[in-house]
This record gives structure tokens, C-alpha cells and sequence, in this order.
């Protein structure tokens, strides 16, 4: 249609499905090429450098490394055209339905509708104040704007004056339809044409590092013009599972789709299996680089600079291998990262975070680090364990940490994750951990005692907790027996006074307060205290940790639970625990 003034007649008589059929023709092309490379680098490179030496050699070797790029150019190119073609057939499909619509209303009217697109209407009879009146026919000029379109002139318009022919008003909608959808068409077809024209490649191009890096610039055109298609064939609103069996029944080359072009739409789908996260992620995550970048506070300065240093752990070996899950800069900064394939473990645990956390550099250095230690002392009981931190929520900073606000936001996320592990994970029956730390410990209590639970899960493990927002281990729905505490004794985060203590006695008074308003003394800001005896859950042994103020430790024993060169004990109980061997943990009598 490009080139050419589009009319309603070609609107109506276009064949979507031609665009479709000539995009799996460029999608054959892509395959081959991307077959022709593999072959090329994994075969006749492969071999060359294993079998030859010499200058000869290396003349050969070139070659065959510009045969590859010239492969990969093709392989992708070809598939970005692939995907432009089904995005512009998709995207036409919705004003060409309106079109139709219209003609059949027309047609149902006996309306005549001329080339231009205006619409005759035949005489009728209207109600007037001095009875029933003939009126003429006549003919209705469409108007082209849309509908969120500014009416020309500097004010609103004048409500228009309604026609006397009941016939006029009909012909005149009509009118407007058919104008308006021949609008969209045209501006699909002019935005998907500069697209197309961008991925037209000169007779002879000789394909070098500087053409493969257009090849970035020449996704993002496309990304721009599909985007709008891609997105809206995702079951949005759909459950994880859903999700899952919406992605298990896309042909695979609609899945490269999404990864190539458009991987912030499925990076932190719960529900996507964990490798096509992790790829689409690793995608996103430079392009998330770049656009921070270019922001000028402290706040994206923080967050570039921890996504900088994930990224560089990504680029190194890891075992257990790293799995991006999720990652976003709304916020405080999003990252999931899980050590060890989620899907293919059959213990699972995922761990949230509290007080402080976000996006910066400690998060990479030092809070990603317990998912690791988890995950390589589960290993050690099961070699099928993976570990998960999960930054999926804004956890509170200093001023917001005795408000249960973030805890109640983050525990719909938390669930959906959850849920989402479960649906993807190929064993029968996984095992799965919910881990909470400190503040994050309210968030899984939040997310066990929403209606349902928390997915999949069997076991919560609470650690350094002011309190779950509930009062008893049942209350969790896993039952008592597997809610498994650590709590330090000097660690000052779990002797917090109870909020009634605190409004009662203040600051200084809490001691003398509290045998009044805590008999029992095991209550804290948030709950019953989940190391106590009246709280009914499993006390497993922990290191005491340095005293606040007598050892200087100020607040380390509240951050050395994951760390075994810190507390061995701890770190060997999650392990057990995560590792589906809570029987072989060491107990610690309830406070």
C-alpha cells in the first residue's frame, strides 16, 4: 500500500494473511542462516583451529569468521523482518474489522457508499413541532480525525445541531467510521513502511563488527512498530500457569520473537520458564544501562552502577550458574537472581530481604551472596537445590520500617513469583522455601496469610524477624511444624518492643512497660515473636553473634544468618532445611 493514497475499497479487500505468508518466507531464510552459521563456527572453525597452524591458517580462519558474520547478519535481519510483517498483518487486522463493520451497517441501512467515502442516505420522516414531515436524502462527508483528536480552531466547537432526517445522523457515524479506519490503516502502513525501509541492506554490503552493531539499532525500529502487536498477544491478566501454557504453545520462532525484540515484555513474567527469563533479561539489562545512563540523579546513579557490577558476575563463570529471574529500575530497583535452574531443582528456595535493601552495590556484593551460600550448602545435602533472592518489591529504608505498607505490596508479587516457580518447575512434586530476613520476613508473612497462601510452598524459614504480623506458626498454612526460626540473642531486631509498649512507655520506658503489656515478654513491632514458645514454631540453633554495645557490634549479628565463616550453624540449618532435610537440623529451645 506504500506509495499509494490508501482507500477504504483497499482497506476492505486486503489480505493480512499475505503479509504473514511472506514473513515465513523470510523466517525460512533466518533459519537456514542461523543453521549456516552454526555449522560454519561450531564445524569448519572448530576444525580448522584444532587441525591447522600457519599463516594459510589464519587467512582461512577469517574468512570463515566473515562467512559467520555474514550469517548472522542474515539470520537476524531476516527475522526482524519476519516479525515486522506478522506485526503489520496484526496491527491492520483491527481497522480493516471496523471498515467491514461499517459496510455492513451500511449495507443493512441501504446506504450507498461512494469512492470518496462519503455516504448517501435515502428521504425519511422526522417529528417536528407541527407533526410528521417528510425530509430529502441526502449525503454525508466524513470527518478523518480520530477520536481523541483535537477539534480544529482555538476553543471546544459548538454541539452540532441534530438533523431533522433521522437517516443523516446514521450516514454521517458511518461516514466518520470508515474515515477513521482508513486513517489508522494509513498510519500502520506509513510506520511499518519506514520501519521496513530501514532493513533494506545495499547490493554487496560487506558485513563488518560496525554493521552487526546497526543490527541494535535496526531491533529497537522494529521494537517501536510491533511492540503494540507483541505485547497484546500476552495473556496479561492471566495466572502463571496460564502464562506457562500460553509460552509452551508458541512455535519457537514466536518465542525468538519475544526474546530478540521485545525481552522487556517477558523478562519478569512469572510464569516463563527460568532459561527464557534468564535470556531475555541478560538482553534487557544492557539496554536498561543505557537508559540510565542518561538520567542525571542519585538514585539512577545507584542503580546503574549496581547493574554495571550484576552485570559483570553474569559475564563470569558461576557455579551454581546465575539465572537472571527479573530486573527493572522502577522504584528502589528490581533484581531476581536465582543460583542453580529453579525449573530443574527440586528444592527451591526463595529468599526476601528487609530493612535497606535496593538496587545498589552492597545488593550485589553482599545481599546476593546469601542467595549463593544458601544455594551451595543446600547443594551439598541435595545437588538438585537452587537459591533465589528476590528484590521484586520495594523494601523499606530507615524511615518506613514500622509501617507494614511495603510488606502488604510486595506480598501479591511474592505470590505471583511463587506461583509462579511452581508452575515451571519439571519435577512432580518440588520443594519449595519461602525465606524471609528481617523485614522480609513480615513480607512472607503477609503473602502466607493472603487467601491461599503462598504457592507451592512447604516450608518458611524466618530469620532476625521483628515479627510476621501474625501470632502463631499455624497461621502460616504450612503448619507449625514447618516454620523454622533463627533468631540471634544479640540480635537487637528480634527483642524489639510491641507497638502498645512503645506507645505506652516511649523510648525510655519500654523496660518498665513491659511486664504490664507483655506478660510473657514475646511480643515485638510486629507480632508475636516467632522465637518464642507461644508463637509455636521450629527454633533451630544460631550463633549469639557480637554484642550491641558491649562487643561494639552494633547490628552484625542481624546479617550474619546466610554467612557459615560468620555462624556455621545457621548456614548448615537453612541448608538442611532448603535441601529437604529439615529432620537433620540442630534445634534451639523457644525463648
Amino acid at each position: 500500500m506504500t506509495g499509494t493514497t490508501l482507500t477504504w475499497q483497499a482497506l476492505r479487500d486486503l489480505k493480512p494473511g499475505a503479509f504473514e505468508v511472506a514473513g515465513d518466507t523470510w523466517h525460512a531464510v533466518s533459519g537456514r542462516s542461523g543453521a549456516d552459521r552454526a555449522r560454519v563456527d561450531r564445524l569448519m572453525t572448530a576444525s580448522l583451529r584444532e587441525t591447522q597452524r600457519g599463516e594459510s591458517a589464519g587467512a582461512a580462519l577469517a574468512r570463515l569468521q566473515r562467512l559467520s558474520r555474514n550469517y548472522h547478519y542474515l539470520h537476524t535481519e531476516c527475522g526482524l523482518l519476519r516479525t515486522a510483517l506478522n506485526g503489520l498483518a496484526a496491527d491492520l487486522a483491527e481497522p480493516q474489522r471496523q471498515l467491514r463493520h461499517a459496510l455492513d451497517e451500511a449495507a443493512e441501512l441501504r446506504f450507498t457508499i461512494h469512492d470518496d467515502g462519503s455516504v448517501s442516505y435515502p428521504a425519511g420522516t422526522a417529528a417536528t413541532l407541527v407533526g410528521r414531515q417528510d425530509t430529502p436524502g441526502g449525503r454525508a462527508h466524513a470527518s478523518g480525525r480520530l477520536p481523541l483528536d483535537p477539534a480544529p480552531g482555538l476553543g471546544a466547537p459548538p454541539p452540532p445541531v441534530a438533523p431533522l432526517n433521522p437517516n443523516a445522523e446514521k450516514a454521517q457515524a458511518i461516514a466518520d467510521r470508515i474515515a477513521r479506519a482508513v486513517r489508522s490503516a494509513a498510519d500502520i502502513d506509513h510506520r511499518y513502511a519506514r520501519t521496513l525501509l530501514r532493513l533494506q541492506a545495499a547490493k554487496g554490503l560487506d558485513i563488518t563488527a560496525a554493521t552487526l552493531a546497526d543490527v541494535a539499532r535496526d531491533t529497537a525500529g522494529v521494537r517501536a512498530a510491533a511492540g503494540r502487536h507483541l505485547g497484546a498477544a500476552i495473556p496479561a491478566d492471566g495466572s502463571p500457569a496460564e502464562l506457562k501454557a500460553w509460552w509452551d504453545a508458541l512455535p519457537e520462532e514466536q518465542r525468538r520473537e519475544y526474546l530478540d525484540i521485545a525481552p522487556d515484555l517477558i523478562g519478569n513474567l512469572d510464569g516463563i520458564p527460568a532459561t527464557a527469563r534468564d535470556e531475555a533479561n541478560r538482553r534487557l539489562l544492557p539496554l536498561l544501562i543505557g537508559e540510565l545512563a542518561q538520567r542525571d540523579d542519585d538514585g539512577s546513579r545507584t542503580k546503574l552502577e549496581a547493574l554495571r557490577m550484576l552485570q559483570d558476575r553474569l559475564s563470569r563463570p558461576s557455579d551454581p550458574p546465575m539465572y537472571l529471574l527479573g530486573i527493572g529500575d522502577e522504584g528502589n530497583g528490581r533484581a531476581i537472581v536465582s543460583y542453580g535452574n529453579p525449573d530443574t531443582s527440586r528444592h527451591v528456595s526463595a529468599y526476601v530481604p528487609g530493612l535497606g535493601t535496593r538496587l545498589n552495590g552492597e545488593f550485589v556484593e553482599d545481599t546476593m551472596k546469601r542467595a549463593e551460600d544458601t544455594a551451595i550448602g543446600a547443594r551439598d545435602v541435595d545437588p538438585s537445590s537452587a537459591s533465589i533472592i528476590w528484590l521484586g518489591y520495594d523494601a523499606p529504608q530507615l524511615l518506613d520500617v514500622m509501617a507494614e505498607g511495603d510488606a502488604q505490596r510486595g506480598a501479591p508479587a511474592y505470590n505471583s513469583f511463587m506461583s509462579g516457580l511452581d508452575a515451571t518447575n519439571e519435577n512432580r512434586d518440588p520443594h519449595l522455601t519461602a525465606i524471609g530476613h528481617s523485614y522480609g520476613s513480615l513480607t512472607v508473612g503477609k503473602a502466607a496469610t493472603a487467601s491461599g497462601g503462598i504457592p507451592g510452598v512447604d516450608d518458611i524459614i524466618l530469620l532476625g524477624s521483628p515479627g510476621v504480623g501474625t501470632q502463631r506458626a499455624e497461621d502460616l498454612g504450612v503448619g507449625r511444624e514447618h516454620v523454622f526460626v533463627g533468631a540471634a540473642d544479640n540480635d537487637p531486631v528480634t527483642h524489639l518492643p510491641s507497638k502498645d509498649e512503645i506507645a505506652l512507655g516511649g523510648p525510655v520506658g519500654v523496660l518498665a512497660t513491659r511486664d504490664l503489656l507483655d506478660e510473657g515478654n514475646d511480643d515485638v513491632y510486629f507480632g508475636k515473636d516467632p522465637a518464642s514458645e507461644a508463637f509455636g514454631a521450629q527454633r533451630f540453633l544460631v550463633a549469639d553473634g557480637p554484642g550491641m554495645i558491649r562487643d561494639g557490634g552494633g547490628f552484625d549479628a542481624h546479617s550474619q544468618y546466610f554467612t557459615p565463616k560468620k555462624d556455621m550453624a545457621s548456614a548448615a540449618n537453612i541448608a538442611a532445611i532448603v535441601g529437604g532435610r529439615s529432620q537433620d537440623l540442630i534445634r534451639e529451645e523457644h525463648r
